[in-house]
């Protein structure tokens, strides 16, 4: 069985964000490992599944744990994404956060 891509696990993360709206939440949070646990069982993935969290932040998602260190501790990666406005008008949190 091939490992998942970065796509896959942003559409999991399209799912769950739309998933979270429909019963009128305000936001959820996702922990790297987690989420590649319950998207992978046992597999190690972490790099997509990272990498497809990050892309996913909008402007007014924020990070709980943003490891400074790209290793064993980006498991550890953290992000709230607020679902209360997902309208795909809204600027992405790089575009927000651009120096």
């Amino acid at each position: 069985m091939e490992k998942w891509t970065q796509e896959q696990y942003a559409a999991r993360l399209v799912e769950m964000k739309q998933e979270a709206h429909d019963k009128q939440w305000l936001y959820i949070e996702v922990n790297a490992k987690d989420f590649m646990e319950e998207c992978e069982p046992g597999v190690k993935n972490l790099n997509p599944c990272c990498k497809a969290i990050v892309a996913a932040m909008l402007e007014g998602d924020g990070f709980i744990v943003e490891p400074k260190v790209r290793s064993k501790i980006a498991g550890a990666l953290t992000v709230r994404f607020y679902v209360d406005n997902l309208d795909p008008s809204r600027r992405t949190y790089a575009e927000a956060n651009a120096q």
